[in-house]
C-alpha cells in the first residue's frame, strides 16, 4: 500500500516500527505494504488511526485525508446495520450478494450479524463498486 509506505516513511519509521505497532511480525507487515497479502482491517483501521488519516484516503477512494467527527474505532453494531442496508438498498439478497463476492450465503449472513469479520477485499469492492465509503461502512462517520 503506497500511501501506508509513504505515510510511514514521512514519519520516519521503519516496517519494525509499524509491526511492533500492529504486533505483529515484520515480514508479515512487509507482505500487507507490497500487497502480497490482504491487511486485516482491524490492522488497517490501527494504522490510520496512527496516521490520523481516513481508510478511505489510504485505499485511494479520495483525496481527503481525515473525515471531521472521525470516530477511532470500528462500530460493530454500525457496521452490521449498514451491510444490510447496504444489501437492500442495491435490492440485492442475501443469496445474491453471496454469489458476487464468491462466498456461501452463511458467510455473508456471518458478516450482516457479526459473527465474522468482514475482509479488506469485500469491503475494498463495495466501496469501488458501489461507491461507498469504507470509514461509513465501518461507522467511522455517519455520511458517505
Amino acid at each position: 500500500m503506497e500511501k501506508l509506505r509513504n505515510l510511514r516513511e514521512d514519519a520516519e519509521l521503519t516496517q519494525e516500527d509499524i509491526a511492533n505497532i500492529l504486533g505483529i511480525h515484520r515480514s508479515t507487515y512487509t507482505s500487507y505494504e507490497i500487497e502480497r497479502d490482504t491487511m486485516p482491517i482491524n490492522h488497517l483501521n490501527t494504522l490510520c488511526n496512527y496516521f490520523n488519516v481516513s481508510i478511505d484516503y489510504v485505499l485511494g477512494f479520495n483525496t481527503k485525508m481525515q473525515y471531521p467527527h472521525n470516530r477511532k474505532n470500528i462500530d460493530k453494531k454500525l457496521l452490521t446495520s449498514r451491510l444490510k442496508d447496504f444489501r437492500k438498498n442495491n435490492h440485492l439478497t442475501q443469496k445474491q450478494i453471496a454469489e458476487i463476492f464468491k462466498i456461501s450465503r452463511s458467510t455473508w449472513t456471518g458478516y450482516e450479524y457479526g459473527h465474522y469479520q468482514i475482509p479488506t477485499l469485500i469491503l475494498f469492492t463495495i466501496a469501488k463498486d458501489y461507491h461507498v465509503s469504507i470509514d461509513y461502512l465501518l461507522g467511522k462517520i455517519d455520511e458517505y
